[in-house]
């Protein structure tokens, strides 16, 4: 706590931020790393749907409950009260608490023995990953200055992309790759013999390894967190009129942001772009597989680390070109990401128009570069229209809107489109087929089959172009942030 309180002591707000510039690029890196692990494991149930989905013998709307409510729900709902828990307390503890917390539920999906345990588990991950964003967002405002600032959280952002590719990867190589193996089996060649004696590691195989294999480091790196973070001043970049004023209540925070237009516009994009966004990740690795007959390994690798990595350039460049213009250009934070997002509809429709996924891939990567440019903009401006007594509570604010709008409504009406538009095209074919039919896949014939598989590619294709062209409405959103901009930010911020 005394770290807390030393900014009432600060006489002038520095110019480098807190700490050394090699200690502060240690601190960004390690928040990075939590952020990566963060979409890491909620991300990862988009690369297992396919296998999950048959294990469980589901359809793509449950698979969507699954991606989208089971981890929104208690995850926006916790955001608020954790982010003002962050604004008087020690963030660096609840970061790794956090860490750990969220770490131990994706592991624990890895035995989940039913749809509905397996549900549980995913909104115990929810309430681990709640503790992260709001205080780390937090932390790195006073770590680093406002001029900097902007790379800064885009950097960290990076951790959207990142975790969303290592995930592809990794859940890919152990599910296409190691041809199902049980946990024991790599226990014993990994000569981790100790653990064998836990628990029946023998049910444990294929999808079901990837998710304990990737909980297990988290819970590491949360002890990790904690004993090489140091928490900083709170408001050590403010200038000292802001570091002297009294904590903030909620009906503060409410009472500032309501009278900032640029705000509510920022969180309104950024909805839609989530919306957007989480629903379409959920079944592009799907789409790969089903449309152009990639196996799973592949159709992850490619989404994964082709287009992840064009996504994480957009984050980057976004935060970085929005810092070099900002004096020349100070209204680059929305017509950047504006443009972005206006120009990767076409591109999208493009890609996931395509007859081969080799022709695909070079306007689907294009895309992704492109409508990424709102996200490091976006917790540039939310944390920089208020102080720092606010910053988390803004941040959490505009998660909660973000994520139970975007994240909780985007997977499961995207799967319920997908399901529907495949009625709709088997209600055309001459065989009869319907969705209760086609579940019996062993019963049916060589052109029944056919049938509902082209129905099944095609009813997820169309509902993925749907979705994104409404990147197009989010685009108008940060226009017309751009308006008010200038206004609305704090005066250090600009």
């Amino acid at each position: 706590m005394s770290t807390v309180d030393q900014a009432a002591s600060a006489v002038s707000a520095p110019n480098s931020g807190f700490g050394t510039k090699g200690y502060r690029s240690f601190v960004l890196g390690s928040l990075l790393l939590v952020y990566v692990f963060n979409f890491i494991d909620r991300s990862i149930i988009n690369i297992l749907t396919e296998p999950i989905k048959a294990s469980f013998g589901v359809e793509d709307w449950q698979m969507g409950l699954l991606g989208g409510p089971a981890f929104a729900i208690l995850y926006t709902m916790l955001g608020i009260p954790i982010a003002r828990f962050a604004e008087r307390f020690h963030r660096v503890w609840i970061i790794a608490v956090a860490v750990f917390v969220w770490s131990l539920m994706t592991a624990l999906c890895g035995v989940a023995t039913s749809f509905l345990v397996l549900f549980l588990f995913r909104v115990g991950v929810s309430v681990g990953e709640a503790g992260c964003t709001p205080p780390a967002q937090s932390l790195i405002a006073d770590y680093f200055v406002p001029k900097s600032r902007a790379t800064a959280v885009s950097i960290y952002a990076l951790g959207v992309p990142l975790g969303g590719m290592f995930a592809a990867v990794f859940a890919g190589f152990i599910v296409g790759n190691l041809d199902g193996p049980s946990l024991a089996a790599l226990f014993e060649a990994w000569g981790w013999n100790w653990m064998l004696g836990l628990l029946d590691w023998q049910a444990v195989e294929g999808w079901r390894v990837a998710f304990i294999l990737v909980g297990i480091p988290g819970i590491i790196l949360a002890f990790v967190v904690k004993l090489t973070i140091q928490e900083p001043p709170r408001g050590y970049t403010d200038p000292p009129s802001a570091q002297k004023l009294e904590k903030a209540s909620m009906k503060d925070v409410f009472k500032i942001l309501s009278g900032k237009p640029t705000f509510w516009h920022i969180v309104a994009g950024a909805t839609v772009a989530s919306f957007v966004g989480y629903g379409v990740a959920q079944f592009t690795t799907s789409f790969l597989v089903r449309t152009h007959g990639l196996s799973l390994e592949t159709a992850a690798i490619l989404f994964g680390v082709i287009i992840g990595l064009m996504a994480a350039l957009g984050v980057f460049l976004s935060g970085y070109l929005a810092d070099q213009m900002a004096a020349r250009h100070p209204r680059a934070l929305c017509w950047m990401p504006a443009l972005g997002m206006g120009a990767s509809v076409p591109l999208y429709a493009l890609g996931y128009l395509a007859p081969t996924v080799w022709l695909a891939l070079p306007p689907l990567m294009a895309a992704a570069t492109l409508h990424y440019f709102y996200l490091g903009p976006m917790y540039a401006i939310v944390g920089g229209v208020v102080d720092s007594r606010m910053r988390a509570t803004s941040v959490a604010v505009t998660l909660f809107i973000v994520n139970l709008l975007g994240y909780g409504l985007g997977p499961p009406l995207i799967g319920i489109l997908s399901t529907f538009l495949k009625s709709v095209f088997l209600s055309g074919n001459d065989l009869g087929m319907t969705l209760e039919t086609c579940k019996v896949v062993a019963d049916l014939t060589a052109d029944a089959a056919a049938t509902c598989a082209s129905a099944n590619s095609e009813g997820l294709r169309w509902s993925i172009i749907a979705f994104c062209s409404l990147y197009a409405w989010a685009a108008v959103h940060y226009l017309l942030a751009g308006r008010t901009l200038m206004r609305d930010m704090m005066p250090k911020e600009l």
